[in-house]
């Protein structure tokens, strides 16, 4: 079920009205029976991967809080048998054919025979979401962090949490699961903020983040029909397509659980306004990037080893979440490019400030920030060419292009290329909508949300402009029940 279809529509208002009308003992039950209906909507037999997953997370996790903490050899087969079972699925649905197909094409050079065969498996609805959760609950429980849930339905419940289960944010047992045993009473503006943040991802979603896609699409689907200018603004479009749509969803899941009572983690602070790459990953996709942080850049050492070793951990850390986002060499370019820019900001850092000082950049902090900005968000769509592109070789031939030093490439300012395939009226107004949505963050970049922050003014401007994003919504909105891109990881 997607959150931008008439189905969702339906089915939020009736799950949170059964929600509080249920006494309290039974609104897990009412919960989890709607987590699952919500999945299912997608595909219902994939819903047994799900159960299964629970029960092994499940069983794991008591059987090691048996043993005390102090015991661990007791508890680290568990441990083992839940990483393993839950890094098994996600291998044979995700990455089975990529690394197969890689091996085929390794034996073919090598001369060597293979035969196993691929498999035709659909991948499911936010598998690395719900999987990289239990995972975390699983080594929480193992060092201590967190007890083992006990209550087989409420455990249930945090897998599934319908608000986030198939696009994040990625949440901690230690966060959630307290609070799916909590008593939440109905409360007026806890529920119309959480309304309101809703509709603020509605938004970001069918009318900026849709609109784009078709821009988008019609470039990244045929790059070799263009040059220059068009591949700059479709690179463009979709860095904002990508963080409108993710960050719409993030803010409908948010918001969603908020109006029954539930906190979910914040997943984006603005990361377009970020003065380095190390800046924008701790404000992009928050729930992944401090996952990745506790459970894999620390365990390898993090920083408090030799610096060739820190860097290879900085590395290592990227071209995992690079995997993580997708079976396709792709994507495990783009963490690599990010791994580098990690590493190549810290190598120098020093020759840079040095720089800064001789150039007196220094001495103007706001030119200073400027360029810091813009430098960090040319890296990022510059790496977001390999994320959006079908393959490596449609993303070399758009780097290739992206110069404008070919003199076909001011003819094409001039004619209809411009404005991808699009009208050009159509095309000023996705323009109005992203500069509309980019002054409303750095309005309220120190702020909470723009859903919450007209909260702050008369109840007149503050329903006026909630009002007034509705009407944005049906007026201007993309209704063709586009997925979210995140679903598909």
């Amino acid at each position: 079920m997607l959150f931008n279809s008439f189905e969702f529509l339906v089915f939020f208002p009736t799950v949170v009205l059964l929600y509080f009308l249920f006494p309290h003992r039974f609104r897990w039950l009412v919960l989890l029976i709607a987590s699952y209906t919500f999945y299912m909507f997608w595909r219902a037999d994939y819903a047994i991967i799900l159960v299964i997953s629970t029960l092994i997370d499940y069983l794991c996790s008591n059987m090691m809080d048996r043993h005390s903490e102090e015991n661990r050899a007791k508890r680290k087969p568990w441990l083992w048998l839940s990483l393993l079972s839950n890094l098994g699925i996600l291998f044979t649905f995700k990455y089975y054919n990529f690394f197969n197909a890689a091996a085929k094409d390794l034996a073919e050079v090598l001369d060597v025979a293979y035969a196993a065969p691929a498999f035709e498996l659909l991948l499911p609805m936010g598998i690395s979401f719900y999987t990289f959760q239990t995972m975390s609950y699983s080594i929480d429980v193992y060092y201590g962090r967190i007890k083992a849930e006990k209550h087989f339905g409420i455990f249930a419940l945090f897998v599934t949490f319908f608000p986030q289960l198939v696009a994040g944010p990625i949440e901690r047992a230690g966060n959630l699961l307290s609070q799916l045993r909590e008593k939440h009473e109905f409360n007026y503006q806890r529920v119309t903020d959480g309304l309101k943040l809703m509709a603020w991802g509605l938004f970001k979603k069918v009318v900026i983040a849709d609109r784009l896609a078709v821009m988008v699409n019609q470039v990244y689907n045929n790059p070799t029909d263009y040059e220059g200018v068009p591949l700059i603004i479709a690179t463009v479009f979709f860095a904002f397509q990508i963080y409108c749509d993710f960050s719409g969803y993030s803010d409908i899941a948010i918001g969603a659980a908020q109006v029954m009572g539930f906190r979910l983690m914040e997943n984006f602070r603005r990361p377009y306004f970020s003065k380095s790459i190390r800046e924008f990953w701790s404000r992009w996709h928050i729930s992944l990037s401090t996952w990745f942080r506790d459970y894999l850049y620390i365990p390898l050492g993090g920083n408090r080893v030799l610096k060739w070793r820190w860097y290879y951990n900085i590395f290592i850390v990227f071209l995992v979440s690079g995997i993580w986002h997708g079976a396709n060499w792709t994507f495990i370019v783009w963490g690599a490019l990010h791994g580098f820019y990690q590493v190549f900001g810290l190598m120098t850092a020093k020759k840079r400030d040095l720089l800064v000082q001789i150039l007196r950049l220094d001495k103007y902090q706001g030119l200073y920030r400027i360029i810091q900005v813009a430098t960090t968000f040319s890296l990022v769509c510059l790496a977001w060419v390999f994320f959006r592109a079908n393959n490596i070789s449609d993303a070399l031939y758009i780097i290739k292009h992206l110069n404008l030093e070919n003199p076909q490439v001011y003819k094409l300012i001039r004619g209809q290329s411009l404005y991808l395939g699009l009208p050009q009226w159509k095309f000023l107004m996705v323009c109005s909508g992203v500069f509309f949505f980019i002054s409303l963050e750095f309005l309220t970049r120190s702020k909470h949300s723009p859903a919450i922050f007209f909260n702050r003014f008369p109840l007149v401007i503050r329903w006026t402009s909630f009002y007034i994003l509705l009407l944005s919504i049906l007026i201007f909105g993309y209704f063709e029940t586009n997925e979210f891109i995140y679903f598909q990881f």
